[in-house]
């Protein structure tokens, strides 16, 4: 399974954690692309290199590499550096598959489970997102875009599975031309016919190009990339209900004090270390954090953030009890 993140700035830590949250959990051999800022690799190959799991993960580290035309353009585009996600399938010719993930998203089930979902595209999907927002009154896109955006509320790109085979493949309907065009030929232009008109920079332009090409989308659940949006002014992702499986922490809410449940997770992911008794080290202490939470529309339904990773804690333990 392939798993790949940008990291610029002081997202070190953030995506250090994210890439821990998918170890802990994975089944099958994990093959991690981390596209960071030249003066952040020592760091990463300092932290990766100590987690002594080989047949586990492996790691490739990638300088951040725009096209020449535009290179300033697209890396301020939005978050410095996040619009490098658009050039994955131009980069890794080699994947033929792969989840991108924003750094501050915690894996609360096996990575494996969302990486199913390319078993089930049909045979004119070629990636996976969830809905932006699930209530329209709260809604940005069906409220405030300049620009055309999937389905009824957009759709959110921090949590993107892609059949990298087909997308490079398609050719893809637009509204500059009657010519289809290829990923890589289509980037530029539409950069330069909205740039005055997005404000979520490369989740914007994705949103353009899925709303000229819905059949090419397969839309997961909220729960696989659950947001502050979602609980923020009253819980609005039922299928959450049944537990968080994908936490994101947009927002910068993993280091403000404004969502503290989504802190205390992240909390409590940043501060376990390998080795440890999950139930003791991770899941007991956040248990204990949680109703401090309770204040917040988001901590006020504490129990759905634990609900998954305490099952997928005792599925961990019980495939490990078969081995013996």
């Amino acid at each position: 399974m392939h798993l790949a993140v940008v990291a610029c700035g002081d997202r070190l830590e953030e995506t250090i954690t994210m890439l821990k949250s998918a170890l802990l959990f994975s089944k099958k051999l994990l093959q991690f692309h981390i596209f960071a800022e030249d003066q952040l690799h020592y760091d990463f190959k300092a932290a990766l290199n100590s987690w002594a799991f080989p047949e586990k993960f492996k790691y490739t580290l990638y300088p951040i590499t725009f096209p020449l035309e535009n290179a300033v353009e697209w890396k301020k585009l939005f978050k410095l550096c996040a619009s490098q996600r658009l050039f994955l399938p131009l980069i890794l010719t080699e994947v033929d598959s792969l989840l991108y993930v924003d750094t501050d998203i915690l894996f609360l089930r096996p990575l494996d489970d969302i990486w199913s979902f390319l078993g089930g595209f049909n045979a004119t999907q070629i990636a996976a997102m969830a809905p932006e927002h699930e209530e329209p009154r709260i809604g940005w896109y069906n409220r405030f875009a300049r620009h055309p955006y999937y389905g009824k509320t957009g759709i959110n790109s921090g949590v993107m599975l892609m059949n990298m085979t087909r997308i490079r493949k398609k050719h893809f309907k637009n509204d500059m031309t009657t010519v289809r065009l290829h990923w890589g030929d289509l980037l530029l232009p539409l950069l330069k016919k909205y740039k005055l008109n997005i404000t979520w920079g490369d989740q914007d332009l994705l949103n353009i190009m899925f709303s000229h090409n819905p059949e090419s989308l397969f839309v997961f659940p909220c729960q696989w990339n659950y947001r502050p949006d979602h609980c923020i002014y009253g819980s609005n992702c039922h299928e959450a209900e049944d537990g968080i499986f994908i936490l994101h922490g947009n927002r910068g809410v993993y280091h403000d004090r404004k969502q503290p449940a989504f802190r205390a997770v992240y909390e409590a992911f940043r501060n376990y270390s390998f080795g440890h008794d999950l139930r003791q080290s991770l899941l007991y202490p956040l248990e204990l954090e949680m109703p401090k939470t309770a204040h917040t529309y988001c901590g006020r339904i504490h129990e759905i953030f634990t609900k998954q990773l305490t099952k997928t804690i005792e599925e961990l333990y019980r495939r490990q009890s078969n081995k013996r």
